[in-house]
């Protein structure tokens, strides 16, 4: 099997070691890049890694990944409450969605950071591994590409 797996971020994960590193780690948003693509090394897979603090620009993303890619590991930050546009982008995708946090978000200070929207219509979710569920995630995508899904 081969295809092309996205690994896409939210919001602010651009300053990924930078914000709040008490919360989210020291590791930057290249690190994490780096990790996915060392998941995919010697196999037919390729890694599309992006980030945006732009809704629409997500949803464009989510609607080119929709047919023929083989995953999608979405991180979406704060889009995570509130972005309907994105969830209705996701309802549409024919390949594997991995929903990734950095942190246990049913562990964090305030009530409304534990409810993920995207949840409902994602394949899986993995929630407080740090960005080693980044590499969890595209492996697992890798997995139900080799079984033919």
């Amino acid at each position: 099997m081969s295809g092309t797996i996205l690994v896409l971020n939210g919001p602010n994960l651009n300053l990924l070691g930078e914000r709040e590193p008490q919360i989210y780690g020291h590791d930057t948003l290249a690190d994490v890049e780096a990790m996915c693509r060392a998941e995919v090394a010697g196999t037919d897979y390729t890694i599309d890694f992006r980030q945006t603090n732009a809704e629409h620009e997500a949803v464009d993303w989510i609607q080119q990944a929709r047919k023929g890619y083989a995953g999608i590991v979405f991180n979406p930050a704060a889009f995570t409450y509130a972005a309907y546009p994105i969830l209705d982008a996701l309802k549409m995708v024919d390949c594997p969605v991995v929903e990734v946090h950095i942190t246990n978000i049913h562990r964090r200070e305030a009530e409304w950071r534990s409810h993920s929207i995207m949840t409902q219509v994602v394949t899986g979710i993995i929630s407080g591994l740090g960005v080693n569920g980044y590499p969890l995630a595209v492996r697992h995508c890798l997995w139900l590409g080799g079984r033919g899904r």
